[in-house]
């Protein structure tokens, strides 16, 4: 009670090798990156000690790329779900906020 734990797979994969594996699934080729300037404050790295929970006997049930790819064919099945943030309020508040920031390119 009132402890703090980290839940994490220990896993730690950098944006550009997700990105490539995300355009391998999809069977897209990697000219499809674009770079673009770091934004001020960008993170460098996100890590998680998840020593304390594993403590306690926890576990990931699914290796990190098993899961990653399930979750990627989840979005495909389901455009439905996600097509519509592309569209209307949502992509209002995104051209306003991040279209003319940092070299970021309107959705």
């Amino acid at each position: 009670i009132g402890e703090v734990y980290n839940v994490g797979g220990g896993n730690e994969v950098s944006n550009i090798d997700l990105t490539k594996q995300i355009l391998e699934f999809t069977g897209k080729p990697e000219s499809y990156i674009e770079y673009v300037k770091d934004r001020p404050g960008h993170d460098k790295r996100y890590s998680l000690d998840c020593g304390k929970i594993k403590k306690l006997g926890w576990e990931p049930r699914h290796a990190f790329n098993t899961a990653f790819n399930s979750t990627l064919q989840w979005y495909m099945d389901n455009e439905w779900w996600w097509k519509k943030i592309k569209e209307g309020e949502f992509q209002e508040y995104y051209n306003k906020h991040y279209k003319d920031m940092h070299g970021m390119k309107k959705m």
